[in-house]
């Protein structure tokens, strides 16, 4: 009987652990929040505006908030264009934010150089991926491609990405085999060794 009871305790103390955490995850992000990735070639910090786009930051908060971008590749580099992140190498963790696709926000903001957005491939299809635009890409705006923050500092490390890959590197494939695949392929490429919310500490 004992053992029971206290297998009950354990089952409702993890069931109240998870609600918890849910909770935690689901919370709207604060009006600003900063965000640190400390990379391959150095730190820089993305502060996020919710008044630009408050689904975007949202997302943006609760990547950082579990350490999805840990270990992530930047591996969509065009000089003068973008830097893309956002695949982790657990197939799994992309897959739970896939199923999860955020509703549209409207382009408040244009995309100029320094501005963070959701990739987007139509309507209702952002979730984990995103980009650093690396130039003037205003004429992004019209195809619904939301900035939700800048970068504030180190932005020179931004532009310092390895890029000669260029686009080779295959989304579908890194979905499929994660890093073991880029580090095979593209072992070149720049990756973020942590994301954490200025002042918070992961939520895992």
């Amino acid at each position: 009987m004992r053992s029971f009871i206290a297998l009950v305790l354990v089952l409702l103390t993890a069931a109240c652990e998870s609600k918890e955490q849910a909770a935690i995850l689901n919370a709207p992000a604060p009006d600003t929040v900063r965000v640190r990735f400390e990379t391959s070639r150095g730190p820089f910090v993305v502060e996020a505006v919710r008044a630009w786009a408050p689904n975007g930051v949202d997302r943006f908060y609760q990547l950082a908030r579990t350490g999805f971008f840990d270990g992530d590749r930047f591996f969509r580099v065009v000089p003068g264009f973008v830097a893309q992140f956002g695949l982790n190498d657990e197939p799994k963790r992309n897959k739970y934010w896939d199923e999860r696709k955020l509703a549209d926000d409207s382009v408040r903001q244009s995309n100029v150089r320094g501005t963070i957005v959701f990739t987007n491939d139509g309507p209702g299809s952002r979730s984990h991926q995103m980009f650093v635009n690396l130039g003037d890409n205003s004429r992004l705006d019209r195809d619904g491609f939301a900035p939700f923050g800048r970068v504030v500092e180190g932005m020179a490390v931004v532009d310092s990405l390895y890029d000669e890959y260029g686009e080779d590197p295959q989304q579908r494939l890194i979905q499929t085999l994660g890093n073991n695949y880029l580090q095979r392929m593209f072992p070149k490429l720049d990756y973020i060794v942590s994301a954490r919310v200025v002042g918070e500490q992961p939520v895992r």
